[in-house]
C-alpha cells in the first residue's frame, strides 16, 4: 500500500509538471513576441510589419479612444507615428486556445517620447497571435492604461493562484 501511494504522488507530481510546460505553439508564439517587440524597441519596421497579419490588426489604444477598425499599417506609417522612448514587455503569459490563436497577455512599461512629449508609460496589454501561412502573427492588441488603484485595490490575494 505505501509503494501505491508512492507511485500516485509521483505520478501527480508529473502531471502537474507536464501541464505547466508550454506547448508548441506557446512556445512559438513566444520566440515571435519577443521578436515583435525587440524590432519595435530598435524602429525595425519591416520586421514589425513582418509579425503583423497581412489582412490587418484590431487594436484598442491606452489612451482612452475607442477600438480602432481594422488596420494594415505599413512601414511607412509606422516610421510617420514618430513613436520613441524606451519600452519593455513584462511577465507575458502565453495561452493556447486552440490550434491557431495564442493569446499573450503581459505589462508593457517604459518612457515613451514623441516629438511634443516625454513621460512614462505603464499599460496592461493583451495580444491575439494567430497561424497565417505557417507563421505566427500578431492579429489583435488591447492596450488599457494601468493606472493602480483608480478602480480597485491591489492586494496579495489577486497574485494567488
Amino acid at each position: 500500500m505505501k509503494n501505491l501511494s508512492m507511485l500516485f504522488s509521483l505520478l501527480a507530481i508529473f502531471a502537474v509538471q507536464v501541464d505547466a510546460a508550454p506547448s508548441k505553439a506557446e512556445a512559438e508564439v513566444s520566440k515571435a513576441f519577443t521578436e515583435y517587440f525587440q524590432a519595435r524597441q530598435k524602429q525595425d519596421y519591416k520586421t514589425v510589419v513582418a509579425l503583423e497579419s497581412k489582412s490587418g490588426t484590431m487594436n484598442t489604444n491606452s489612451d482612452g479612444s475607442f477600438h480602432k477598425p481594422l488596420n494594415k499599417q505599413s512601414e511607412a506609417d509606422w516610421k510617420a507615428s514618430q513613436l520613441g522612448g524606451t519600452l519593455a514587455a513584462y511577465h507575458p503569459d502565453f495561452t493556447e486556445l486552440s490550434d491557431d490563436v495564442v493569446h499573450v497577455r503581459f505589462y508593457y512599461e517604459g518612457v515613451i517620447e514623441t516629438p511634443s512629449v516625454t513621460r512614462d508609460y505603464r499599460t496592461r496589454a493583451s495580444m491575439n497571435w494567430v497561424k497565417e501561412s505557417g507563421k505566427w502573427v500578431a492579429k489583435t492588441m488591447h492596450f488599457s492604461a494601468a493606472n493602480f488603484g483608480d478602480v480597485t485595490v491591489t492586494q496579495a490575494s489577486d497574485f494567488e493562484d
